[in-house]
């Protein structure tokens, strides 16, 4: 008889947290030192923050026997990306009071504060509040911000789908009143009625949780990525219903071959009156059968993966009492934002901006964040949040277009969108010096690779050919590096693995193509694929496809083999 497994840590301070309050309140109050207890670090994931501290610091502050540099890193949900002008000014006040000066716009169509101080860290979340927005559940083992097309000019189709983001946030935002009581001052109700999570329960999800919503023929959001996604089926100009998928995630741990990235599987199709039932179900089938004995193998894609696609189903559909349809055909043509001016048919325009690393600050000569903030004064309509970690200022009013395009010209944004394809197409995550699981620089390195790689493109005539290209510290894969066409994933400080053939439209994972390779070889490594891809592709040919038809990598599908290099010797001539 097999030794039943015991559940991890992280399960059991879920169960003496009292859903989720712990004792962050007394760590709050503890200004002896800038950290909490390392329960508490877990716990208040859940409440949107993470201790950290500046990497940067660590080895100075050590010699002289300080404390490490801590400070917490904030995490505001938006569902669908969607904050007024009102918000927007509100968040560069608590950056610029409270965080380090900037704003991240994150992957997920999340704003990220960096750098608050303990003191500050209570303050901060109540302000945020203030604003009609929240932090709860924007960390932890929860369902995360739920991500939405942000796509203005299709303006029907966009105010239903965001509509049903926030309805899934709402109904997925836990119950308990730890949130209200610790940094709202609720008053704590005494009841003796047990405390009842109608969802999650006592020990909430074995993971995160993250589900998406995508307008074909744009995978913006790259539905393959998340656990849970739903892929608006239009006919006839109309929002008939949707495609399920589920399974989706990219985390995996080097040296770890039972840990991958994995891409969704569709499952089949829905109405739109069905979506938040499904949501739901799907999230307690993960609960019921996540595992909860290894948090490197609990996220939903591995119970996917153990189970099979087809399982999955027939348990969301008994969960349901009723069957999801067969999935309809859809088509996806790319997963990147859609820059510059656009005007709709009800007279407004949008604007979307290249944001570099979704790093909103500024600096001598680029304010980009002070002219935000003057934009954000005037602007009459609502600023969007891509998963691209870009920024579009919709529904811009004909009256209002004049004023803000001056703004644009004086801050020195106006053309922030013209750079290379390569460029317009990059992803990175926070990385060094705050993360405290990287490995390596991706958002501070990778604007200065791509400077390297441009002379490559420019020199092949490929300035305007889009190629996906994506960093990450860690394999983690926070920026979703391992379905990008190219891919640096962190090794060590100064050396990333390389990874190539993920589809341009994010509907393949890609392969390992080289280990540990220094930062200063990666161009010489790149040059002959990327000079090759320009003299021998085929009309229309992606660079991820060409990787694969010219045998750099070889396709993967799914798992299985994604760990393993393809040798030089194997490659084509």
């Amino acid at each position: 008889m097999s030794e039943e497994k015991k559940l991890t840590a992280n399960e059991s301070i879920k169960i003496r947290s009292n859903y989720l309050r712990g004792t962050i309140e007394e760590g709050l109050a503890d200004q002896s030192t800038g950290s909490m207890s390392e329960d508490d670090q877990q716990l208040l994931k859940f409440h949107g923050t993470y201790q950290q501290d500046d990497r940067d610091l660590r080895a100075a502050r050590r010699k002289h026997k300080l404390e490490k540099a801590y400070s917490f890193m904030i995490r505001i949900r938006v569902p669908g990306g969607v904050a007024t002008p009102a918000q927007w000014l509100e968040t560069d006040r608590l950056a610029t009071t409270f965080a380090n000066g900037t704003i991240k716009l994150t992957t997920r169509q999340a704003f990220q504060f960096h750098g608050i101080i303990k003191s500050n860290l209570k303050r901060t979340i109540k302000e945020i509040n203030r604003c009609s927005m929240d932090t709860i559940a924007a960390c932890g083992d929860v369902n995360r911000n739920v991500m939405c097309n942000p796509n203005p000019y299709l303006s029907e189709i966009h105010a239903e789908t965001l509509k049903l983001a926030q309805e899934i946030s709402d109904h997925l935002t836990p119950r308990t009143r730890a949130y209200h009581e610790i940094w709202l001052d609720d008053e704590k109700i005494e009841s003796s009625e047990e405390i009842v999570e109608p969802i999650y329960g006592k020990t909430y999800l074995p993971r995160k949780f993250k589900i998406s919503i995508a307008v074909p023929p744009s995978n913006d959001v790259d539905i393959y990525a998340n656990c849970l996604s739903f892929i608006a089926i239009i006919d006839d100009g109309k929002l008939a219903g949707y495609n399920v998928a589920v399974g989706g995630g990219m985390g995996s741990s080097h040296g770890n071959e039972k840990t991958y990235p994995r891409i969704a599987d569709i499952i089949g199709f829905c109405t739109p009156q069905q979506v938040v039932d499904i949501a739901e179900k799907t999230v307690l089938v993960q609960r019921d059968f996540g595992d909860r004995t290894d948090r490197k193998h609990s996220r939903f894609k591995y119970t996917v993966d153990d189970h099979g696609p087809e399982w999955i189903l027939a348990r969301i559909n008994q969960y349901l009492g009723y069957q999801l349809a067969p999935a309809r055909p859809f088509v996806f043509e790319d997963n990147g934002d859609r820059f510059g001016w656009v005007d709709d048919a009800n007279g407004n325009s949008h604007l979307t901006l290249f944001i570099q690393g979704g790093r909103v600050r500024d600096t001598p000569d680029y304010p980009l964040l002070s002219g935000l903030r003057e934009i954000a004064k005037v602007h009459d309509g609502d600023f969007r949040l891509t998963a691209n970690q870009n920024l579009i200022i919709a529904n811009i009013s004909s009256a209002k277009r004049p004023e803000i395009e001056k703004l644009l010209e004086r801050y020195g944004i106006r053309d922030s969108h013209l750079k290379s394809a390569l460029r317009l197409n990059s992803l990175a995550c926070v990385a060094l010096p705050t993360c405290g699981l990287a490995l390596a620089e991706a958002e501070r390195y990778l604007p200065d690779l791509l400077t390297e790689l441009e002379e490559l493109i420019e020199e092949n005539g490929l300035r305007h050919d889009a190629i996906t290209i994506r960093m990450t510290g860690c394999p983690n894969g926070c920026a979703r590096p391992f379905i990008s066409e190219i891919a640096f994933v962190g090794r060590a400080p100064g050396k990333y693995n390389v990874y190539l053939g993920g589809g341009f439209a994010g509907q393949r994972l890609s392969k390992l193509y080289r280990e540990s390779v220094k930062a200063e070889d990666i161009k010489p490594l790149l040059a002959p694929i990327i000079a090759r891809y320009a003299r021998e592709r085929d009309a229309g040919e992606r660079f991820g496809d060409f990787c694969i038809r010219a045998g750099y990598v070889a396709a993967t599908i799914q798992g299985g083999d994604f760990h393993k290099n393809i040798k030089p010797e194997a490659l084509k001539a």
